[in-house]
């Protein structure tokens, strides 16, 4: 038997018949992967970390040095390049924050489709289903299969090992890697065309955004008519409008005043205008998806993208002239 963490039990008092004993190895072998996992940032590292509490080893690179150290400390090798990582190992992950820096680490020159030994490669990144066809299309030539893989749940889910894990890719591949992506949380087999689970994400992004936008100028209102916003969220919360955005967002990080939840306005916004383009490519009705990224934009014009993507609430308060926050008593 094989503990939770992939580890060899104790050995038993009796000797393991020869049968007994190869199927153990390969269970062990199931068990525990060698994965290549590049881009360390506010997503990717705890998601590597669980990986590495899990029992796997992993290869690691990241651009920035300090993001690398931590996990080299815990035993995890550290490779040079995309390239290199994929020399290395046969399945790689990687979590990056843009469709330009996940094309060019998959595809580009010392990207993983250079690799020795890489099989497939499991992008954690949310990229539309456009540029995941594109790359899958690529390394297809190489023989090295993608599997989309996008994640919902932010830094907390990763941390916790609570995020919506979104899977498309061919049956056989995605076999091989779901009990490693399970670390992170629930993982949900979208289909087995390139590009499935990203429409996926951007179906739920767009309406965690959608949320935030709403949330707020429900909330600005009420201020402004004289109501107190931390009651309010606490009725929304006890009522039909509850989301994750009264729930979580509202409590945690804006009537506090800290806008610190962990996720960009960069980020939200990508998401949100990869969802209105995937909406519009199909032909299918998109007037909503519209307005709440005419917000978003505006957020990211007015706070940078940079800013916490609590920053909406910003907008929202100077638009209305007031200001969201538990009342002191």
């Amino acid at each position: 038997m094989v503990s939770p963490g992939g580890h060899v039990p104790a050995a038993p008092d009796k000797p393991v018949a020869v049968g007994q004993s190869r199927a153990l190895k390969k269970i062990i072998r199931e068990v525990i992967m060698d994965i290549g996992f590049i881009g360390l940032g506010n997503m990717g590292a705890p998601m590597a970390r669980r990986l590495i509490e899990a029992g796997h080893k992993l290869v690691v690179y990241d651009t920035r040095n300090d993001a690398v150290a931590p996990f080299v400390a815990l035993g995890a090798q550290l490779a040079a390049s995309p390239q290199d990582l994929a020399d290395r190992v046969e399945t790689v992950m990687a979590s990056l924050p843009s469709l330009q820096v996940s094309e060019k680490v998959a595809t580009g020159a010392g990207g993983v489709i250079h690799g020795k030994r890489i099989k497939r490669f499991v992008d954690l990144s949310t990229t539309g289903s456009g540029m995941a066809i594109k790359i899958a299309a690529m390394l297809a030539k190489k023989n090295i299969v993608q599997i989309d893989c996008p994640v919902s749940g932010g830094v907390g889910g990763a941390a916790k090992g609570t995020l919506a894990v979104m899977v498309s890719g061919p049956k056989a591949d995605v076999d091989t890697v779901k009990d490693a992506l399970a670390v992170f949380g629930t993982v949900f087999v979208i289909g087995e065309k390139p590009g499935m689970a990203q429409t996926m994400k951007l179906a739920n992004n767009f309406l965690s955004a959608s949320a935030m936008a709403a949330t707020a100028e429900a909330v600005a209102m009420g201020v402004k008519a004289g109501l107190d916003a931390a009651i309010m969220i606490d009725v929304i919360n006890a009522g039909s409008g509850r989301s994750r955005a009264s729930d979580q967002k509202f409590p945690q990080s804006i009537l506090p005043r800290t806008f610190n939840y962990g996720f960009a306005t960069a980020l939200m916004l990508k998401d949100v205008r990869l969802c209105f383009d995937e909406a519009k490519g199909h032909g299918t009705p998109h007037a909503v998806m519209g307005s709440v990224l005419d917000q978003w934009e505006a957020t990211n014009t007015e706070y940078g993208g940079d800013s916490d993507f609590t920053a909406i609430v910003k907008l929202i308060e100077t638009r209305a002239g007031v200001t969201i926050g538990a009342k002191k008593s």
